[in-house]
């Protein structure tokens, strides 16, 4: 009897050894960039670079004494990007958990900024739906002003990210090749 608890206990130390040993493996796997994450945030900064570039366009718009209609272009291809940026930003989530912290970080800051613009980008339809011929008017620039400043965000925040992570395998390439040559 007491043989099978001596076993028992070293058993129980056995499996909790092996535990102790295998969570580091674990955090280590799970803190190294995610090839896939990468190249999402990639195509989301192509993405975010064109949507700054359109609202910008069409704050310019707003000078200018073109129609109703070519605001409405505009705005349509802001959405475009806008439901680009949300299904990318959908496959970021589903993979998020095989990221690194700060690439978990990213996908974690991008979604309320995108859900931001996507409904000040809806406002902006509406309004312009709703009045046409007041297209010059301090709201309608009001709403195409903060379309920029959020897809100017957007844009940053992504473009941030993801020179840090270029910065970040930079730094490691470097130093994995300083081992080698020590």
């Amino acid at each position: 009897m007491k043989h099978n608890h001596r076993i028992a206990g070293l058993l129980a130390m056995t499996v909790l050894g092996a535990g102790y040993f295998l969570v580091p493996l674990r955090s280590a796997a799970a803190s190294a960039d995610s090839e896939q994450i990468t190249k999402l945030l990639a195509d989301a900064k192509a993405e975010a670079v064109e949507l700054k570039a359109d609202s910008a366009d069409l704050e310019s718009l707003t000078r200018s004494t073109r129609s109703w209609e070519s605001h409405a272009g505009k705005i349509e291809m802001i959405k475009e990007h806008v439901n680009n940026s949300g299904k990318l930003l959908t496959k970021l989530q589903e993979v998020e958990a095989e990221g690194a912290p700060w690439q978990q970080t990213v996908i974690q800051r991008i979604e309320p900024l995108l859900k931001e613009l996507a409904a000040n980008t809806e406002a902006t339809i509406n309004y312009l739906d709703d009045n046409r011929s007041k297209i010059h008017f301090p709201e309608y620039r009001d709403y195409v002003k903060a379309n920029y400043d959020l897809a100017t965000d957007l844009e940053a925040l992504i473009r941030d990210f993801v020179n840090y992570g270029e910065a970040r395998d930079k730094m490691e390439r470097l130093g994995a090749k300083h081992e080698i040559t020590s």
